[in-house]
This record gives C-alpha cells, sequence and structure tokens, in this order.
C-alpha cells in the first residue's frame, strides 16, 4: 500500500508542476500594464496643470473633480497623492482610474478606461494541452489499477478451501502488497480446513470400534434379559445404530469436502431418475407426494451423485411436510430447474444462508421422526455445486419450503471442480 500512496502523492506533485510551468507559459502576466499605466499618470499630471489640458483629458476619458478626502486609499498611494505625484488604481471590473492632484484640496479622476489587449490566437489549444498533461497519466494510472482490481476481484471469488489464490501478472503492481497479504491469509485458512477434516475423520473412525463392541454386547445382554430388560435392551440397540448413521454420514461427509471426486458423465432422464426416488421413499408414507413435468428432462451429470442430492432433497420435505409435497421439474435451453416444495413450516428467512452448512438444525429439539444430524442439504449442496449448478431455498405456495437446484448446460465443459 506504501508504493500505492507514494506514487499517487508524487503524480501529484509533479502534475502541479507541469500544470504551473503551462500556465505560466500559456498565460504570463501583462507586465506591460504598469509601465503604461505609469506613463499615462505623468501625462495626466501634466495635462491637468492648465485649463486647456483638462479640456484635451476630458474629450478623450472620463473625468470628474472630486475633493482629496472623498476616496479611501492605501498609505503607500496616498504618500504619493501628499508628494503631488498621480496613482493609479483597478476597480471590480479591473479598469484603470487615476488621481491626480490639482491643488491642495482636490484630485482629479481620470477613468475608469479599459486597456484593450490583442487577442490571442488558437486559445483553445491550452486547455487541450492541459488536459492531456494532466488527464493521460489520471487515465493510464486508472486504467492499471481497474485492471489490478479486477484481477484481485477474480481471484478471490475463485478461491475456496481447497484452490489455491493465484493472480497472473502482477508481479509489478500496486496491489502486490495486498495479494500477498491474501495468499498467507488462504494458506491458513487451507490448512485450518485441513486440520478440521482429518479430525472429524479420526473422530468418525475411533467411534467405529466402540460402538461395535457395544453393539455386540448388547446383543449379548438382549439374549438372557426379559420383557421389561429387553425393551431398554432395544432402546439401547436403536440410540446406538443412529451413532453408528451419524459416524457414516460424518465419514461421507468429510470425504466429499475433502476433495471433489472424479464425476462421470451420463445423460440421464430426470423425469425417470425422480420418479425412481419417489417410489422408494415414499413407499410406506401418508404424504402425496406428486412429480410434475411436461417434456422429457435429459441432463448430463454424474447420476450417483445427483441422485443422491435428489434423494436428500425429498428426504427433507418428507421429514417436514404435513400431507403434500409437489416435485416440478422444466427445462430451457440454458438450464434445468427442479424444485422441491412442501406444505409444512417452512424456514424464516434468518435461516435460509445456513441452511447448508454442515451440521446445521433449525430445530434444536426436533424428534427422530423430523430428526437428522445435518448434513444432508450441506452434501446436496456440495454436489450441485459439482456441476456447477446452484441451490435455494424460499417460500412455497403449498405453505412451507421450496428448494430449487438450477443445473446449467455448460458445452465443451468437464464436470466436477479442478
Amino acid at each position: 500500500m506504501g508504493k500505492l500512496f507514494v506514487s499517487l502523492y508524487l503524480y501529484i506533485i509533479v502534475s502541479l508542476v507541469l500544470v504551473t510551468g503551462v500556465i505560466e507559459r500559456l498565460w504570463p502576466v501583462d507586465e506591460q500594464s504598469t509601465p503604461l499605466a505609469l506613463e499615462l499618470g505623468h501625462n495626466f499630471k501634466a495635462l491637468a496643470q492648465s485649463p486647456l489640458g483638462r479640456q484635451y483629458i476630458q474629450s478623450h476619458y472620463p473625468m470628474r473633480t472630486i475633493d482629496s478626502g472623498a476616496i479611501a486609499l492605501p498609505v503607500e498611494l496616498q504618500t504619493r497623492i501628499d508628494n503631488k505625484e498621480a496613482v493609479h488604481v483597478y476597480d471590480a471590473n479591473e479598469h484603470l482610474i487615476w488621481y491626480v492632484p490639482v491643488g491642495d484640496l482636490q484630485l482629479l479622476q481620470v477613468g475608469p478606461v479599459r486597456l484593450e489587449k490583442p487577442e490571442k490566437e488558437g486559445f483553445f489549444w491550452p486547455y487541450l494541452l492541459v488536459l492531456l498533461v494532466v488527464g493521460a497519466p489520471v487515465g493510464l494510472w486508472s486504467f492499471m489499477l481497474w485492471r489490478d482490481f479486477n484481477k484481485l476481484s477474480e481471484a478471490c471469488a475463485e478461491v475456496d478451501g481447497r484452490r489455491e489464490f493465484q493472480v497472473s501478472d502482477i508481479g509489478r503492481s500496486f496491489l502486490l502488497p495486498i495479494t500477498d497479504a491474501l495468499q498467507v491469509m488462504q494458506r491458513r485458512i487451507h490448512s485450518l480446513l485441513d486440520a478440521q477434516r482429518e479430525l472429524t475423520s479420526s473422530v468418525s473412525h475411533e467411534f467405529r470400534t466402540p460402538l461395535a463392541r457395544l453393539k455386540f454386547a448388547l446383543a449379548m445382554v438382549e439374549q438372557g434379559a426379559d420383557e421389561k430388560q429387553r425393551k431398554y435392551v432395544q432402546s439401547m440397540t436403536g440410540d446406538v445404530t443412529e451413532l453408528e448413521n451419524l459416524v457414516s454420514e460424518m465419514l461421507h461427509y468429510a470425504r466429499l469436502d475433502a476433495q471433489s471426486p472424479s464425476l462421470e458423465s451420463h445423460l440421464v432422464d430426470l423425469n425417470e431418475l425422480m420418479e425412481s426416488l419417489v417410489d422408494k421413499l415414499n413407499f410406506d408414507s401418508a404424504i402425496a407426494i406428486s412429480v410434475i413435468y411436461e417434456q422429457p428432462n435429459l441432463y448430463r451429470c454424474d447420476p450417483h451423485f445427483i441422485s443422491r442430492a435428489f434423494q436428500n432433497i425429498l428426504g427433507n420435505a418428507l421429514k417436514h411436510a404435513h400431507s403434500r409435497i409437489e416435485v416440478r421439474l422444466q427445462a430451457s435451453e440454458e438450464q434445468c430447474i427442479i424444485s422441491v416444495e412442501d406444505d409444512g413450516e417452512g424456514i424464516p428467512d434468518s435461516k435460509r444462508a445456513d441452511i447448508f452448512k454442515p451440521f446445521i438444525r433449525l430445530d434444536k429439539s426436533r424428534d427422530k421422526r423430523t430428526g437428522g444430524y445435518g448434513l444432508g442439504l450441506a452434501i446436496c449442496g456440495k454436489i450441485v455445486h459439482w456441476h456447477q449448478g446452484e441451490i435455494s431455498v424460499d417460500d412455497s405456495p403449498l405453505g412451507g419450503a421450496r428448494f430449487t437446484i438450477t443445473l446449467p448446460f455448460i458445452k465443451g465443459k468437464t464436470l466436477g471442480l479442478d
């Protein structure tokens, strides 16, 4: 930043020097006006000594006789008046006025008189020259800053937890200190994310062994337990199973978060895929699910991960819908849009930005029917991101939430992140 400000200050100083030189060169002070005014003053003084001379002055210039005390002059000019010398001053319109002593108590005022100056030819070009002297460097300097800021902005927009911060052709830029600071910050964030992933994966793996032992022990206890004890054992077994599911979800999310998988691109019939998922998830549910589409919706994607994303969205809607879910699929020349909406309680506006983060549950007191681990929507968001799409949530006309997945048709590009 010091380089940026030093260059700015140096440019301002140099520009001021250049502009001052140009102004003095093009509009020099008219030094001939003062000698001319003094010469005319001497002539007026000589002519004022006789009535004929005063008549001559009056025939050529405005003239009147005033009392010496009627005007207030600076001390220097008043001293010259007292010494019987003619003086001149400029009025508000830069016209000359002479005061010539006549006797002891009167002054002869001649003027105001405007001295004509010769007009300069080509008067417009000095303005153009000043504009070039000042404007061209400013424009070049501003363009360089704008270019570097654009590169910096694009580099920041492309950075995520895995991609390195890189800005090309910025080695001599004013923004180099900012770039270095952002690279250091990105490396720190990268190391923190790696440590968090390693911790999540390690803890999840370590959970599996004691959970397996606990589950085996519960199975052994259940064999010799009476009816009342068996109910407690079954309840404990259900809790252990829930912990196992949580560990599995954490490991799955850790694998997805660690690196982008190699996506296998296939042409998938999204209508058929969605209908098969509805049949799979809704076989024992009383909630009515309708799949609405008006045309075949074919999309080139990884069927395994897209199926997982759709399954998570449908599963989330099934947990919170009261009686009805609507799934809509539609495509245009540029994108394919899949929306899933329910008639549940909906999602508050203040919480919508957080629901795609891992381990976020809006209702901390949910029961097992509406429970979960806060990873389903986070996994869905990652899968949609790998396909270079977007996922959002808003209010549904049914009264609940509406999740919308937008998948663009991208030609000539490989799915997944670099």
